[in-house]
């Protein structure tokens, strides 16, 4: 049988409709168990695959949508997980054909992650991971997320899914009318976030009928090259006798599939109100031919729950707002010490007015528990900016419960070219789907020249390349070191920039305000330093946003550097 990755470079594949709503006509009681129809009544269930699979249906989903023990313990089933995944993929296995796909549905467990929820990361991974496994070892092709409503909890999915298995993954949110998941989540975002955790298919089911869907297919696009996936209802339900009807018919939804195809969905199917005889008609519409789609080019991207930062290539430099660190802050480290988020939320909403791209966020404070504070202040960032995060932590323990915490990509700093760091951060980074600042120095320290810098920033990009990170996802940060003790190592690292931009293609990043440490009148040294970085390249730039020597010196780059359109963001700033 032809592998299922290859399948999508191949050819569009047509996925099955809606099984709830056949299971109630077939014998399902009310408020009964759809997956225990599996054990009840498998001929009823196997009866229903069998009719996708003549219908035309390439991937045929297992009846295990609930199949989790969250869901199964509300009906006292919650010990049956095991076997009923197993004769899930089973009953699907005896209807598919020889060129048809076992998908194996997976569902949410009913609970919101922390701290919108009670369910903890680490549970919810446990959860998912008992339940893909069942559904592997019974010999599923792939893993199907379906009507995800939590980007949090999808990613504790997909995360425990990469523990227990290598199938390839669809992934899948439910967005409203308004393109919104329900708790805030853009398309973007969760592309962006989703294509970071390396999910084979990205899209969204539910929620919306076909042209609802492409729209939120669009903007996923325009920030990932993975094969999207479209599940549409049969158009949007209405209420007729007392009972929910999707009016949607098969010759309504067709029309879109040829758009879809052009925007790179790969695999199409239908979800509320989509029978076999919608799923025919998408068969004939498409063919069984070859459909031929070239992903478009990647850049660098990082998300939030709602928002996301593109950076790298020809793109103006981004602002990483510097402010929630602790060192020289006594009031800072005091509410880290008492358990407190005023100033962390307070300075993540000042510094993105005052034109923060991303936010750093330090805890790293002497006798704090680093861990639980770090985690602390990603809750407290996420709830009161939009703005993607910046993990800066050199403890792993600390930086793993805090990408558990996160909703989206972040960016974390930082790696070195040391071999105990390589190996300890840059699994992490692949595991939870983050890009990394790579830091050019190692066991034998700073290199005095850009080319020393550049050589370990290559073995740097070497090493992440290995563990799986694209080199999209990887800044270099070229050093900005103290130019009272350090004068001639200050153009090394304006070099180091072009370098590693011309040399290796990758972004680049520097803390800026460390030039001018020890010196008087800061600012201007710093903001003279930071024009010079932005004419050198540099793609990131770690500063205090509410300086506003550093942002005349931004605003004003961005002009003369061809970089700020008509200079129409200058303008807007200035013109009073």
């Amino acid at each position: 049988m032809i592998d299922f990755r290859s399948a999508l470079t191949e050819r569009v594949l047509i996925l099955d409709g809606a099984m709830g709503p056949l299971l109630q006509e077939r014998g399902l009681a009310p408020g009964g168990c759809p997956e225990e129809m599996n054990r009840l009544a498998p001929e009823v269930v196997a009866g229903i695959h069998a009719e996708y699979a003549a219908a035309g249906a390439d991937i045929l989903v297992a009846n295990s949508f609930g199949g989790n023990r969250a869901k199964l313990a509300h009906y006292g089933l919650e010990e049956a997980v095991d076997e009923l995944n197993r004769r899930a993929v089973l009953l699907v296995r005896q209807a598919a054909g020889p060129r048809q796909f076992v998908g194996g549905a997976v569902g949410p467990t009913g609970r919101f992650a922390k701290p919108v929820g009670d369910a903890g990361f680490d549970e919810l991974v446990d959860i998912f991971a008992e339940q893909i496994a069942a559904l592997a070892d019974a010999g599923a092709d792939l893993i199907t997320f379906e009507s995800f409503l939590d980007i949090r909890e999808l990613r504790a999915g997909i995360i425990a899914c990469r523990d227990v298995c290598d199938l390839p993954i669809i992934a899948q949110l439910t967005f409203d009318d308004g393109g919104r998941a329900v708790l805030g989540t853009s398309p973007a975002a969760a592309a962006v976030t989703l294509d970071a955790l390396q999910a084979d298919v990205i899209g969204s089911n539910c929620g919306l009928g076909i042209d609802g869907i492409y729209e939120i297919l669009a903007e996923m696009r325009k920030v990932s090259q993975r094969p999207l996936v479209a599940q549409a209802n049969a158009g949007l339900p209405t209420l007729k006798n007392g009972r929910t009807t999707f009016p949607g018919t098969p010759a309504e939804m067709t029309p879109f599939l040829e758009r879809l195809v052009t925007l790179g969905a790969r695999v199409i199917g239908g979800c509320c109100g989509a029978t076999t005889e919608h799923i025919r008609a998408m068969r004939t519409a498409l063919g069984n031919g070859f459909h031929d789609w070239t992903p478009p080019l990647r850049h660098g991207f990082l998300s939030s729950r709602s928002a996301v930062v593109e950076f790298g290539g020809d793109l103006p430099c981004v602002l990483i707002g510097e402010r929630i660190n602790p060192t020289g802050k006594q009031g800072y480290t005091e509410e880290l010490h008492s358990g407190k988020t005023a100033y962390i939320r307070r300075e993540a909403s000042a510094q993105v007015a005052a034109g923060a791209h991303l936010l750093d966020v330090n805890c790293g404070a002497p006798g704090v528990d680093e861990a639980a504070a770090l985690e602390r202040a990603v809750y407290a960032v996420s709830g009161a900016s939009t703005a993607p995060l910046v993990i800066d932590t050199s403890d792993p323990k600390a930086l793993e419960r805090a990408l558990k915490a996160a909703d989206g990509k972040v960016l974390i700093n930082s790696v070195t070219g040391e071999t105990k760091s390589l190996d300890l951060v840059l699994p992490l980074a692949r595991r939870y789907g983050a890009a990394v600042i790579g830091l050019p120095f190692d066991e034998a320290g700073i290199p005095e020249t850009a080319e020393g810098r550049v050589a370990i920033a290559r073995r740097i990009l070497d090493a992440a390349l290995a563990v799986g990170l694209p080199a999209q996802d990887l800044v270099i940060d070229c050093l900005t070191l103290t130019v009272s003790a350090e004068q001639k190592r200050t153009l090394e690292s304006l070099r180091a920039l072009r370098l590693v931009r011309e040399e290796l293609g990758l972004a680049t990043a520097l803390g800026v305000s460390n030039i001018s440490f020890g010196l008087p009148s800061r600012p201007i040294l710093s903001a003279t330093f930071f024009a010079m970085a932005l004419e050198a390249g540099v793609k990131a730039a770690i500063i205090n946003p509410k300086d506003e020597r550093m942002m005349d010196a931004y605003r004003s780059a961005l002009v003369l550097l061809g970089q700020d359109a008509r200079a129409a963001g200058y303008i807007a700033h200035y013109a009073d």
